[in-house]
């Protein structure tokens, strides 16, 4: 069995109610989105200099995704893609908030953080499971790679 296929099925081991996992739908991206955003609110410092090529996305945000996608190309190259594209959405996204709201993009990512694990811990009281991060650390990157897989079986590729 392949190691994305192992980390897949250790995941939805605590992952099989329901209610549970249409939190999740919601709550994975959120944080993920979460933490893209708390990073990109970290000054640049030596990051600016990559300015030239990276123009608003020369940020520690940028830097912690590239190495994100490396651990995923490590597991299932296909899957990067798609968390790639998921990647690139949050960092956009990021930008555009940081550029754009009156409100501070760290205090936006920290409410949404903080909201979203605590649904998370909701439907993980409703399934009667601990998050399966407990057991593991990378499975805090699994949680998005486990929707990400859902989405390429519905359309039918490879993952």
């Amino acid at each position: 069995m392949r190691k994305i296929d192992q980390l897949l099925a250790a995941y939805g081991v605590s992952h099989t109610h329901p209610f549970n996992k249409l939190i999740h739908w919601i709550c994975v991206p959120a944080i993920f989105f979460s933490i893209v955003g708390l990073i990109y609110s970290i000054p640049p410092g030596p990051i600016r200099g990559l300015e030239f090529l990276l123009g608003s996305f020369a940020n520690w945000a940028t830097f912690v995704l590239l190495v994100v996608l490396i651990y995923y190309w490590t597991i299932s190259p296909p899957l990067t893609l798609g968390m790639l594209l998921f990647s690139a959405m949050s960092l956009s996204l990021a930008n555009f908030l940081s550029i754009s709201s009156a409100v501070p993009l760290w205090s936006i990512c920290l409410l949404i953080f903080v909201l979203a694990w605590i649904l998370q811990f909701y439907g993980h009281k409703i399934e009667g499971k601990k998050p399966s991060f407990f057991q593991d650390l990378q499975f805090l990157l699994i949680g998005p790679a486990w929707l990400m897989h859902f989405i390429y079986r519905k359309l039918g590729l490879a993952y």
